[in-house]
């Protein structure tokens, strides 16, 4: 291939890996602050079973953390091991 496509691909490549991380990560914050306001005004309202909304609540922060460390590693796959380039022959 020339090296305009080649640069032309790693530059369109660049630009999605940004908007998939900007995307990602801003998602999986504002849904894991939501999930903390909601959860600790459900144990203002019930102290009873405030330490079982707690551990749920961890579960709930894991999982949505765990959806930002995902979008880390496509896009880690994208910039450096990227299945794309063989298809389009690079």
């Amino acid at each position: 291939m020339q090296p305009e496509q080649t640069l032309e691909f790693s530059i369109v490549t660049t630009l999605v890996v940004g908007a998939c991380i900007v995307l990602g990560t801003i998602t999986a914050a504002l849904m894991e602050g939501r999930a903390v306001v909601k959860g600790f005004e459900n144990m203002a309202r019930q102290p009873s079973v405030a330490d079982r909304i707690q551990g749920l609540l961890f579960v709930v922060l894991a999982i949505l953390e765990s959806t930002a460390i995902y979008v880390l590693l496509i896009c880690l796959i994208l910039l450096f091991a990227n299945p794309f380039g063989k298809v389009f022959g690079f």
